[in-house]
């Protein structure tokens, strides 16, 4: 007979970080930081303070409002707690590769960015009131074609579980009884609950639990409240950097699977200028040094699947 999974909320421990920055352009560089985004934030109107590669006339000319953005504006909505994609830098101001791509993307089209941090479990409230035109995060495509109109994918994912090096867990089987925990609303939640690929596997556990962020995550996970960690692979590898004696990554997926850019299902038209102006910067190697700039963050471009054409 098959157990049920008991999955329990944790609350965050991170600390709040108050966002009072004004909604500014592309413009002058700042350093990319490597440091965990400390905080978790409700939705705020934030500056993007990117160097972009651009602006370059290879979409419709950089001056220009595209029409497919109504206000001139791309709203991105992201988890500030998911590096490398998208967390706050040693600066305080925000980095990651999701958010250069974007920067690039809206030099290219002569939008503004405004990238805006959001509860990840509130996503679909703040997609379809509006308040923001895209996710661009890591999204996990998987499971949820139905609920946004995504542009291809552009990147290639695992889902893998984390454990201390110490506690005798080698295998996903060694996780019968344990507790495991995972960001509440992510690709490794649905996988592990629901109609989800792994409910079996989530059947064995002593008790699946939910964290806002993956940084309380490695908190719990360090103080041992928990056994175990599932998250996308890119932000184990970032999480576990330089802690090698720590943290292991389980060999075993759980799941192989794709990000894109999600658009609420009636917004195509920016949904396609996004996607034309991803294929560009492919096609001319501008997404290549965003994503190499991060390599040392645990992003790697043999993993980028967008085509150019």
């Amino acid at each position: 007979m098959r157990k049920s999974v008991k999955i329990v909320s944790v609350l965050s421990t991170c600390v709040v970080l108050a966002l009072a920055l004004l909604l500014v352009g592309c413009g002058s560089s700042s350093s990319t930081g490597t440091s965990k985004a400390s905080s978790t934030a409700s939705t705020a109107q934030a500056s993007n303070e990117f160097k972009t590669n651009g602006p370059k006339a290879i979409s419709p000319k950089a001056s220009e409002v595209n029409s497919a953005d109504a206000d001139g504006v791309l709203t991105v909505g992201f988890d500030q707690e998911f590096p490398p994609y998208g967390y706050v830098g040693n600066d305080g101001t925000f980095a990651g590769v999701d958010l250069e791509l974007a920067a690039e993307v809206a030099a290219r089209n002569g939008w503004d960015l405004n990238c805006v941090p959001i509860n990840w479990d509130g996503k679909d409230n703040e997609l379809n009131s509006g308040a923001i035109d895209c996710i661009w995060n890591g999204f996990t495509m998987e499971g949820r074609e139905d609920g946004y109109a995504f542009t291809e994918p552009y990147m290639n994912n695992t889902q893998v579980v984390v454990v201390r090096k110490d506690s005798g867990i080698n295998s996903l089987s060694d996780l019968a009884g344990k507790v495991v925990l995972t960001q509440a609303d992510s690709a490794a939640y649905n996988l592990l609950t629901g109609d989800g690929d792994q409910v079996s596997l989530a059947s064995t556990f002593g008790a699946l639990q939910t964290v806002a962020d993956y940084n309380s995550a490695f908190m719990e996970l360090e103080q041992g409240s928990v056994d175990a960690v599932a998250i996308d692979q890119p932000v184990a590898n970032f999480q576990i950097s330089g802690k090698g004696d720590t943290y292991v990554i389980l060999s075993e997926p759980l799941s192989t699977e794709h990000f894109a850019v999600g658009f609420a299902t009636s917004n195509t038209a920016e949904r396609d200028a996004v996607q034309k102006t991803l294929k560009e910067m492919t096609a001319d190697g501008a997404a290549k040094q965003i994503v190499d700039k991060y390599a040392d963050q645990g992003t790697n471009w043999d993993a980028w699947c967008l085509s150019a054409n």
